[in-house]
C-alpha cells in the first residue's frame, strides 16, 4: 500500500529547478546525490535538462511509469498536477508546496479540494507543506533537507518541519541512523493513506 513512497522504482519531481537555492533544485539534487537507483524524471516546461537528466514539460510527456510524484509548484497549480498524476496512474504523491490551510480561508478551501480530488483518484498524499521523506533502505532522499542520515532501525514521523530539520541535523552530525524519516506537513489532512 505504501510501496510508492518507500520503495518506488521511479520518481518524478514536478517543479524541478536548475537554480540552486530553490526547493525544486534541492529535491532533485538530493535524489541524485544520495544514489537513488531508480529512474528520475525532472518535470519543468522551461528546461530541457536538469543535473544531466532529461527534463520533461509535463508528467504526460514521460514515457515510462512513475511510482512517486514529488510536487513543488505554486499552490494554484496543484489541482492540475493531481489530475496529471491520475492520468499517469501515479498512486503516491508528496506535496512539498506551502500556501494551504496555514494561510487562512482560501488556502484551507484549496487544501480540502486537493485532498478530495486525490481521494477520488485513489492517490495517497504526503503533505502539503512538508519537508518530504527519506528512506535510507531505498536510498531515496525526496526532501529538501540539507543532509541524509546513515541507515538505521529508527523510523521518525513528525508534523513539524522545524523538529524534522533539527533532528536530521543532529542525526547527521552524530552519525545516528534512521530507516525512514517522514515530514507529515499539514496535520489534519496530511495522510490520505486509508
Amino acid at each position: 500500500m505504501l510501496e510508492g513512497f518507500f520503495n518506488p522504482g521511479s520518481v518524478a519531481v514536478v517543479g524541478a529547478s536548475r537554480e540552486e537555492g530553490k526547493t525544486g533544485y534541492s529535491i532533485i539534487s538530493n535524489i541524485v546525490k544520495y544514489g537513488f537507483p531508480g529512474k528520475i524524471y525532472p518535470v519543468n516546461p522551461k528546461a530541457s535538462e536538469i543535473m544531466g537528466l532529461p527534463c520533461y514539460p509535463s508528467l504526460a510527456a514521460i514515457e515510462g511509469n512513475v511510482d512517486l510524484a514529488v510536487i513543488v509548484i505554486p499552490p494554484k497549480f496543484i489541482l492540475d498536477a493531481i489530475d496529471e498524476c491520475a492520468k499517469k496512474e501515479i498512486k503516491a504523491a508528496i506535496i512539498i508546496s506551502a500556501g494551504f490551510k496555514e494561510t487562512g480561508g482560501e488556502g484551507r478551501k484549496l487544501e480540502a479540494e486537493v485532498v478530495s480530488k486525490a481521494r477520488g483518484y485513489g492517490i495517497r498524499l504526503l503533505g502539503p507543506n512538508c519537508l518530504g521523506l527519506i528512506d535510507t533502505n531505498s536510498r531515496l532522499n525526496a526532501s529538501f533537507a540539507a543532509g541524509m542520515p546513515p541507515k538505521g532501525r529508527i523510523a521518525f514521523f513528525s508534523q513539524s518541519g522545524a523538529l524534522c530539520t533539527a533532528i536530521l541535523d543532529w542525526a547527521v552530525g552524530n552519525n545516528v541512523g534512521f530507516s525512514k524519516f517522514i515530514s507529515l506537513g499539514t496535520k489534519q489532512t496530511s495522510l490520505n493513506w486509508s
